[in-house]
């Protein structure tokens, strides 16, 4: 990928996360609600926020998710981000390394994230057609506790330059999972895995998986603005919703399949990272939000930001009556909407979640 389409990338996703910062929320969160119950029988301060990611302890169930690197305007941005990671002890993923790969005098881009958080957990983050070798360097590269490998077929085809053979993804992911040395997470890129998918990747070894919904940072939207006449607008609301994957994923009827589930997309507020987790994630991925935030107000309101959101989501795990994170999973959620139709077509039942209070004792 040529430094110009990084730079593109992340002007049309500012645009375009601007364009609906205030129009209707599409993630699907919008459709969950908690059942308040008065008695909650904590103190906010013993509330543990704290989870468990490919093995290794986080701080703090939310993370800076995979944006950019590649250029010398992406690399600051790269730069930024993780000394805001760094402040805060919050987890973030690269952008995707492969045109480092392709091009080593773009790895500053991407190595300088490891030289401003040197102690902070890092995923690395590489295309299905990187080679074995090429994800190892990768790794390398940012000296990363983790790889990412995205997987983004309805980007690919959409981009005018993409990828249109995707005959060997799976086989691939397989290959790199036993071939590295670290964790590996493969993650959509905003249009939802869905349990069929997560169920073809466990079968590749893959342990953790990122279900990356549709309501964030759309890239079909983003390579169809870069088309001249823009023929795939009808495609925009393409993919399943991060709260549909999860429903899907963690409570149809096919059974969770073995693996952890992270998620991302869509995700504005404290209380989507909360509701997340309280369907089952073990961890929230966050990327417009964050990037907004920095390209809009700085640095050092991205500091403030990442740490008033640790702030507020103790507070609503108090005010949810769950003392961890695992504790969430015994609230009680109301589905509605389109993502309650969504859910009961493919076998999620609702009744359960809306009263697993009761069911907890």
């Amino acid at each position: 990928m040529s430094s110009n389409r990084k730079d593109d990338h992340v002007q049309l996703a500012e645009e375009l996360t601007t364009e609906t910062s205030t129009a209707r929320p599409t993630g699907g969160f919008h459709d969950l609600r908690f059942m308040h119950h008065s008695f909650n029988g904590l103190a906010r301060d013993a509330v543990d926020i704290s989870t468990t990611v490919t093995g290794t302890h986080w701080d703090v169930p939310f993370y800076i998710n995979a944006m950019t690197g590649g250029s010398e305007k992406t690399g600051q941005i790269n730069a930024d981000l993780a000394r805001a990671a760094a402040a805060t002890g919050v987890a973030m993923a690269s952008g995707s390394v492969s045109a480092a790969l392709r091009d080593p005098s773009l790895e500053p881009t991407f190595r300088i994230v490891r030289d401003s958080a040197p102690d902070a957990f890092l995923f690395a983050n590489v295309s299905p057609e990187a080679s074995v070798e090429q994800a190892r360097r990768a790794v390398s590269l940012l000296d990363a506790n983790a790889l990412q490998i995205h997987v983004n077929p309805a980007q690919e085809l959409v981009m005018p330059e993409g990828d249109r053979d995707f005959r060997p993804w799976l086989d691939r992911i397989g290959e790199i999972v036993a071939g590295v040395e670290v964790p590996v997470v493969v993650k959509e890129v905003g249009f939802g895995l869905s349990r069929e998918s997560i169920v073809e990747l466990t079968a590749r070894g893959v342990t953790t998986v990122d279900v990356s919904g549709r309501g964030g940072t759309n890239f079909i939207d983003i390579e169809n603005h870069r088309r001249s006449r823009q023929e795939y607008t009808y495609l925009s609301g393409w993919g399943q919703t991060t709260v549909e994957c999860l429903l899907d994923t963690l409570h149809g009827d096919g059974g969770a399949p073995e693996a952890d589930i992270l998620a991302s997309g869509g995700v504005r507020t404290p209380l989507d990272v909360v509701r997340a987790l309280a369907l089952g994630a073990r961890a929230v991925g966050v990327s417009g939000h964050f990037l907004h935030v920095l390209m809009t107000d700085g640095a050092d309101a991205l500091v403030d930001e990442l740490t008033a959101w640790s702030d507020q989501v103790r507070t609503l795990m108090t005010l949810l009556g769950a003392a961890d994170v695992p504790s969430l999973s015994s609230t009680d959620i109301l589905v509605t909407g389109e993502t309650a139709e969504f859910a009961r077509l493919r076998g999620a039942d609702l009744q359960a979640l809306a009263h697993r209070r009761t069911a907890a004792g």
